[in-house]
């Protein structure tokens, strides 16, 4: 059988547990590993004291990306993607999809750069309750948050346990 990478090959034999690979060797370190998810939402807002055409009220598709890190637990996974996702739907979306901003979200101009501190407390006060965050260490690194395609608001963890 050729390993070469690249080869294209049929496999024959499915790795089995316990046969071709012990559960120890699953996790196949203990650094500190970084995923990320993104996720959008529409919503409506318009902002206060500011000159421009985002003083009326208008919409935009917000996209947020989410760097959560931890060590991964013994089968080699530092958060389950669906766990982001979870927090995402149960703790989060709520407040923001198809909603207008500047009413559901605390009293704030709802600028990306305040939105976006909003939503780094949030995933970490969403973490913070789930088992990943005891065992794993799980924490959010960064979150980014694109107001269009091209123009985005961004929070690092050093810069808020820092400032």
């Amino acid at each position: 059988m050729s390993r070469e990478p690249g080869a294209f090959r049929i496999v024959e034999h499915l790795q089995k547990l316990g046969e071709d690979i012990d559960a120890s060797s699953l996790r196949y370190h203990r650094k500190r590993v970084l995923v990320s998810k993104e996720f959008t939402f529409d919503a409506a807002h318009h902002l206060h004291c500011y000159e421009g055409k985002c003083k009326n009220l208008h919409g935009h598709t917000y996209k947020v990306v989410f760097g959560i890190s931890g060590i991964p637990n013994e089968v080699g996974i530092t958060i389950d993607f669906g766990d982001i996702k979870d927090c995402w739907k149960t703790e989060i979306e709520p407040y923001l999809d198809h909603r207008y901003l500047n009413e559901t979200l605390p009293p704030m101009n709802t600028t990306a750069e305040n939105m976006v501190v909003w939503l780094f407390e949030k995933m970490e006060e969403a973490l913070s309750s789930r088992e990943c965050h005891e065992q794993q260490g799980a924490r959010t690194e960064f979150v980014r948050l694109f107001e269009t395609p091209t123009s985005y608001a961004e929070v690092r963890r050093e810069w808020m346990i820092h400032e």
